[in-house]
């Protein structure tokens, strides 16, 4: 008898770039054809944007704006020194990181990702299969990062506990002073913002990187699933801007419809989005559904002999 499975412990694909992978933490693995820059013979969408955007003037202004806050950003850590080389163990494991951005481990009563994420880097440790010279920890990612997708008011909804409390889904959060709140839940959130960015520098550099950490159900203007900031979208913007990269794919295997990323770049050429998820849980969110470029809907107990014929399909289709 096969086993049962929620599509929440798939193994994500080799050979591409990469948004959601096992414990919900970002994986970037980058094909050789976007490493070298963009792919020979695709035309450049951003230049069309950008040429038509320049007819209006405020967008361009916003692109602008948005570009030198990039590079005025210190989420890259410019002058961090990792070793290249990496030891392999005799039996492959799941995860042979080079390079793990991750976030601390701010333990809170209510803050269970978190938690749960430290927990995997020590796992990982006391197996080890990840070495302390190989863990590389983020910067916060701060205000000015953060308004490169969201706007200043929803960026100030999140001074409310309440509001808080509806994104993580603990209603006892909003009983709480919101300093804590932001030094307990958020502070550890922008941290994570801050692995998702540098892991995509990383990766390109090295090879692969891999953030334990981040949330792909927060758009732009809302947050929700316990995702509060949109790490995602925070990423790929980085990406275009300073790695030369011209387009992205995004393969999504979480359990849940990843539908925050997936309403930042409805409608943006440059990026590919494949999503894997349960069809019968959070988040229904239908308007997002018709930005995904491929969809898999699957339904729980769904045997993981079934889910990986299902990945290895979707995958042949984006390859071909």
């Amino acid at each position: 008898m096969g086993r049962r499975w929620l599509p929440e412990a798939a193994k994500p694909a080799r050979g591409y770039a990469t948004s959601r992978a096992v414990t919900r933490g970002n994986l970037w693995r980058l094909p050789r054809s976007h490493q070298a820059g963009s792919i020979p013979g695709e035309p450049s969408p951003f230049r069309r944007r950008m040429a038509s955007a320049s007819a209006s003037g405020a967008p361009a202004a916003a692109e602008v704006l948005r570009r030198r806050r990039i590079i005025s950003s210190r989420l890259y850590l410019d002058d961090i020194r990792a070793p290249r080389s990496v030891t392999r163990p005799r039996s492959p494991p799941p995860l042979q990181p080079r390079f793990a951005a991750v976030g601390r481990n701010n333990r809170a009563p209510f803050a269970q990702a978190p938690v749960k994420w430290g927990h995997v880097r020590g796992f990982l440790e006391d197996a080890g299969l990840l070495q302390s010279d190989r863990i590389v920890e983020p910067l916060e990612a701060s205000e000015d990062d953060l308004l490169l997708v969201h706007s200043e008011s929803y960026l100030n909804s999140l001074k409310s506990s309440e509001e808080v409390a509806r994104i993580v889904e603990v209603p006892a959060v909003a009983l709480l002073p919101n300093l804590l709140v932001q030094q307990k839940l958020l502070y550890p959130f922008r941290k994570q913002v801050g692995g998702s960015v540098l892991s995509a520098k990383l990766a390109l550099e090295r090879g692969w990187a891999i953030n334990i950490g981040g949330g792909h159900h927060c758009s732009a203007e809302e947050g929700g699933g316990f995702c509060a900031y949109a790490d995602i979208s925070l990423c790929i913007h980085f990406a275009f801007v300073c790695l030369n990269i011209s387009r992205v794919m995004i393969i999504d295997l979480d359990a849940h419809q990843g539908n925050g990323h997936e309403k930042d770049f409805g409608g943006d050429g440059r990026v590919y989005t494949l999503d894997m998820y349960n069809s019968g849980i959070y988040p229904f969110d239908h308007v997002a559904k018709k930005y995904i470029d491929q969809k898999v809907e699957l339904d729980s107990g769904t045997k993981t002999e079934d889910y990986l014929e299902n990945l290895d399909k979707a995958l042949n289709v984006t390859c071909s």
